[in-house]
């Protein structure tokens, strides 16, 4: 009931930027935790950020201090701002609704995932 479509990915050179954008539309609950994910080749899927729909962030470690995550509430779509990019950054990045149907049972939704290539 919940379709997410990501854009933003692209090829950026280190210590540059880039914005990924995550729409959601269909069926959107009031309760919700969005999240950036990315999976390098060879490397097991890791969280980037999460935001509630209070507000509250968390940003991993490894992209704290480079990384912002937003939403704006009245287009339904989460953000992640990445600043001074290294190599490291690299991955398919997915964007992660999880949200509560109101009842007893939280969904989890997930984007089609964008390519984040940094490079020089």
């Amino acid at each position: 009931q919940v379709q997410l479509v990501e854009s933003g990915g692209g090829l950026v050179q280190p210590g540059g930027s880039l914005k990924l954008s995550c729409a959601a539309s269909g069926s959107i609950f009031s309760i919700y935790t969005m999240g950036w994910y990315r999976q390098a080749p060879g490397k097991q899927r890791e969280l980037v950020a999460t935001i509630t729909n209070s507000g509250s962030t968390n940003v991993a470690d490894s992209v704290k201090g480079r990384f912002t995550i937003s939403t704006d509430n009245a287009k339904n779509t989460v953000y992640l701002q990445m600043n001074s990019l290294k190599p490291e950054d690299t991955a398919v990045y997915y964007c992660n609704r999880r949200q509560f149907d109101g009842l007893a049972t939280w969904f989890d939704f997930w984007g089609q995932g964008t390519q984040v290539t940094v490079s020089s």
